[in-house]
């Protein structure tokens, strides 16, 4: 049994249909720490821990964009201890990992309200940003203090701004206002711990998106996860609400 699953794992990718964009909503963390009698700050550590093999691996198949739910507009509703070390792990991640992910092509973005981080996180977060401004390629995309809403609020009211009056919007136009303007919208979504639903994340890029739900709790999604979920994805028929 163990060689079957084994071999399971191995299944190639098509490298001619792979998602360009992938996103992922980290979820579980604070489960896994609890049911190892730990507290949750443990389990954001350890999810931060899986974000970079997650990373790799996306660059080595070829995945062009990889955009990671890593603090959303919800989550200040948490408790202060728990927000403060989220945000402490932010700039440990970029601290510590910017300069091999530079080294491995990668280019870090953010998507969100960043102005309402930290000091600390801002001033991590752009010099992260501008270390590997020029790598091409994989865009890692931090969603951070980042809502789906209040995401099509900001690109509405900077249209409205910068827009005669009288003018209508169009889908190209909201395409263009979002924080996401530069990258293709996401071709497939996973969530893990077995989760369904969205939680405010990418609302408008992801309505042709295909879904991929783990079982696994974000500490314990690795590389072979993430290749299932790719040859689930390549498994599927796209029709993008016509009849293919």
């Amino acid at each position: 049994m163990q060689d079957q699953e084994s071999n399971h794992e191995e299944e190639p990718i098509l490298a001619g249909d792979l998602p360009r964009h992938i996103a992922i909503i980290m979820d579980g963390n604070g489960r896994w720490a609890q049911r190892r009698g730990m507290e949750r700050s443990l389990g954001h550590r350890e999810g931060v821990k899986a974000l970079k093999p997650i990373v790799k691996e996306s660059t080595r198949i070829g995945i062009e964009a990889l955009t990671v739910y890593a603090f959303s507009t919800e989550n200040w509703t948490r408790p202060s201890e728990e927000v403060d070390v989220l945000m402490a792990l932010v700039v440990e991640f970029v601290a510590s990992e910017t300069h091999e992910l530079k080294d491995e092509g990668v280019q870090i973005r953010t998507i969100g309200d960043i102005g309402r981080l930290p000091e600390a996180a801002q001033q991590s977060l752009a010099w992260a940003k501008n270390e590997t401004r020029d790598e091409r390629r994989l865009v890692l995309n931090l969603a951070l203090n980042y809502g789906g809403r209040a995401e099509i609020l900001r690109a509405v009211n900077r249209w409205r701004e910068e827009t005669p009056p009288g003018s209508r919007m169009t889908e190209a136009d909201m395409a263009a206002y979002l924080d996401t303007h530069e990258l293709p919208d996401p071709d497939l979504l996973i969530r893990s711990s077995g989760e369904f639903r969205i939680s405010n994340f990418l609302l408008w890029q992801l309505a042709y998106a295909e879904i991929f739900i783990s079982d696994k709790l974000w500490p314990d999604f690795d590389p072979a996860e993430l290749r299932r979920a790719i040859r689930d994805y390549q498994s599927r028929h796209r029709r993008f609400g016509g009849l293919g």
